[in-house]
């Protein structure tokens, strides 16, 4: 079967087109347009998964979009009825597009089709899974597994914010859900609002500040008591009831109704310029606690309800890696694997292929060992003629070099003295994560290229922490972990032995004194906890990085490389050779590696666009 997803019209909106279960393409539209988290209708993305599978629409079996619209229509009208006359104002602005737009949008999405090709309608087949459905379709069907519990959590579907099902062979059995307006998603990004920063962005933000908090202050557990005790009730089964007096996302245009919580807690919202505290970190870890113990409690149940061995994992929740970690080590499941594309962008593959094996009955092969992610490079790849249109259009000035070991050495000498590279090879990632193919690049082993790549390269928040490449073979040498992290979504401790022990008043020291004390061999990549966001390469998947790190490693005896992914804040993840170039001359990158091209810095021209602007306003918080 030939089956094109589509996720849309809410964020991060995706294209993955599957040929009998086989992932041919999957991209993100904001890839293309460069506008962040891109809700629109994914037509660049569509036509990339088109282009790269050599179909036209009149050859696809079906077209399946994430969610069932009439039911989150349903959700929205039931809502605002239950509330009325609150939350006129958002009703008022809601409904008008409904009306005009979602209610119709079967039509919309022919209508776009049709935009990208003709073809004949009457023969197209397009299907509406639901929401949380294409989650656990997206999670268990790409996954080694053929059978597994799936635990699926984000913000909301149509009605669902979690849900547990039981995958085996090509059937998903749906076992328990949690209800709108409660939603773990929902108070993790309510949180997030309250600290300043972007909800359905910045989430990944409030993970990041969370380690600042102090674990040891009364401070962190009065702000966990009150939570608890007026916010949110963590049920045994590990759903959870919202107290909606102190929220106003159902009717209303914030996610929290502000007084109310500063009556409660004593701190007031935070401005996004404002800096961060020590109360705003406080309250970060009192969250973080509670949203892992709501996560382990449902995976707690997940595995009374289906006494599997295996755990799949996606929504926008499973990408709280540390939540994901404390599943891992409560040792309730043999096997996790979690969805690299686990928000709403993995909901176009999710749709595809729960259209090839529920609706079509396909069946499924798996050999319980790998995935069907090809290490999730799903993307475009270009050719060095492109990246010579772009040295031709800017005059810019690059070496070609055609010796792949003597490039890999340029690069690898070039990090271990102290340089920062844009890496950009092959396929683009698909999902959030930058795992070495649209890549930032630097030395984990210099203590200042945490800052220096916060707030030269990427100009976002100095706390904000940076993850490790490391070559699978090493891992346990330098982290505490005995499974794979392919897709950088769980966290390891660093090995003890290359620690430095903080003092005894290590948890009493300011955000900024922590942030700058020096924990470890590989500094820059040592969080706070002296945890760290593993990602681990694979020489099967990722052959030209592996080799890269494993030069890196020759020079320096190091196997572990700085990995972030290759953008400043407020833009999308570089896809093509000119995206990576503009971001690489806008930026205080040193090189610049785009296939066997090697630019440096030093030797290029001057760059004149945007330069009537500051960084502040050119680089938008996201």
């Amino acid at each position: 079967m030939k089956i094109l997803g589509i996720s849309a019209f809410y964020h991060d909106s995706a294209a993955a087109l599957t040929i009998n279960g086989k992932i041919i393409a999957a991209a993100q539209e904001e890839r293309f347009t460069r506008k962040k988290h891109d809700p629109s209708f994914p037509a660049n993305a569509v036509k990339f998964c088109l282009r790269q599978s050599g179909l036209k629409i009149d050859e696809l079996d079906a077209v399946a979009f994430y969610d069932k619209p009439w039911l989150k229509f349903e959700r929205l009208m039931m809502t605002y009825y239950m509330n009325a006359p609150k939350g006129f104002k958002s009703f008022s602005r809601a409904v008008p597009v409904w009306t005009k737009e979602k209610m119709f949008l079967y039509k919309i999405i022919e209508d776009e089709l049709s935009a990208a090709e003709k073809y004949d309608k009457t023969k197209l087949k397009i299907l509406f899974p639901s929401h949380h459905l294409s989650h656990a379709a997206s999670a268990f069907f790409a996954s080694p597994y053929n059978k597994s519990a799936i635990l699926t959590i984000d913000g909301v579907g149509e009605w669902e914010t979690a849900s547990i099902s039981y995958g085996e062979n090509n059937n998903i059995t749906l076992l328990k859900e949690l209800n709108f307006p409660h939603s773990l998603g929902l108070f993790y990004s309510a949180i997030t609002y309250y600290l300043g920063f972007k909800v359905n962005s910045g989430e990944y933000k409030l993970m990041g500040l969370a380690p600042y908090g102090n674990k040891k202050s009364e401070r962190t557990e009065e702000y966990k008591k009150k939570l608890k005790e007026n916010i949110i009730d963590i049920k045994q089964d590990g759903s959870c009831w919202l107290n909606q007096q102190y929220f106003d996302y159902s009717t209303g245009m914030r996610m929290t109704k502000n007084d109310k919580w500063f009556d409660l807690f004593g701190i007031k919202k935070r401005d996004p310029q404002e800096e961060l505290n020590q109360q705003y970190c406080d309250f970060a870890l009192a969250c973080q606690q509670i949203t892992e113990e709501s996560v382990l409690k449902m995976a707690e149940t997940a595995k009374k309800l289906t006494n599997s061995d295996n755990l799949c994992l996606a929504g926008g929740v499973a990408l709280n890696c540390v939540a994901n970690s404390k599943i891992l080590l409560s040792g309730l499941f043999k096997n996790i694997w979690i969805q690299p594309a686990s928000g709403d962008a993995g909901g176009a593959l999710g749709s595809a292929l729960a259209t090839e094996y529920i609706y079509f009955g396909s069946q499924r092969q798996t050999d319980e060992n790998n995935d069907i992610m090809q290490g999730s490079f799903l993307g475009p790849e270009f050719c060095d003629c492109q990246t010579e249109e772009i040295i031709k259009k800017y005059n810019a000035q690059a070496e070609f070099i055609q010796d792949e070991n003597e490039l890999l050495a340029k690069t690898a000498n070039a990090i271990a003295d102290g340089k920062v590279v844009g890496w950009v090879q092959g396929k683009m990632e698909w999902g959030p994560r930058a795992l070495g193919n649209r890549s930032i690049i630097a030395d984990p082993r210099n203590a200042d290229m945490q800052m220096k790549m916060n707030l030269k390269i990427k100009y976002r928040e100095s706390f904000r922490p940076f993850a490790p490449s490391v070559v699978i073979e090493d891992m346990k040498n330098y982290f505490d972990s005995e499974t794979e992290s392919p897709y950088m979504l769980l966290t390891a401790q660093v090995k003890k032995n290359i620690c430095f022990a903080p003092p005894d008043n290590y948890d009493d020291f300011s955000v900024k004194e922590k942030l700058y004390y020096k924990r470890s061999q590989i500094p820059a990549v040592t969080h706070i906890d002296y945890s760290a966001r593993l990602q681990t390469v694979n020489e099967k998947t990722n052959p030209r990085y592996h080799n890269l790190i494993s030069k890196f490693k020759d020079i320096t005896k190091c196997p572990v490389l700085i990995n972030t992914s290759f953008n400043v804040r407020g833009e999308p993840i570089v896809c093509s050779p000119e995206d990576a170039y503009k971001c690489f001359m806008r930026t205080e990158m040193d090189y610049l590696v785009i296939g066997n091209y090697f630019f440096e810095k030093n030797k290029q021209p001057e760059y004149k666009e945007k330069t009537n602007l500051n960084r502040k306003q050119e680089f938008i918080l996201d």
